[in-house]
């Protein structure tokens, strides 16, 4: 059995299912489809995604700390309970301000 089909019909706290690595990007896939992806990452504070671009729109949603996310050379300070839409085919970037775990919501249209 897979690790997500291990993990359907349970009940889940998202930022439990990755521990954070001194100096680390980890992250762990909880779905993918055709429709898209579903993924749990935890950054080390001071670490993050260079400036990149994706296909489809991505939410990013704060799960634990904070982190600036940049779109488009705009900045933006997010905290846990907060989230942010990065559109497709427009380039952004995560940096972790202290510990960060986010939950990527990325969906094929």
């Amino acid at each position: 059995m897979s690790d997500y089909e291990a993990l359907k019909g349970k009940v889940l706290n998202p930022g439990d299912l990755v521990a954070y690595q001194d100096g680390s990007v980890v992250s762990r896939m909880l779905a993918f489809s055709s429709s898209g992806t579903v993924t749990i990452f935890a950054f080390s504070a001071g670490e993050g995604l260079s400036e990149h671009t994706a296909p489809f729109d991505a939410i990013l949603y704060v799960l634990e700390g904070e982190v600036r996310v940049v779109i488009d050379g705009v900045s933006h300070q997010l905290k846990c309970g907060e989230l942010i839409i990065m559109p497709a085919d427009i380039p952004h970037a995560v940096y972790a301000c202290t510990d960060f775990k986010m939950m990527l919501i990325m969906i094929h249209a």
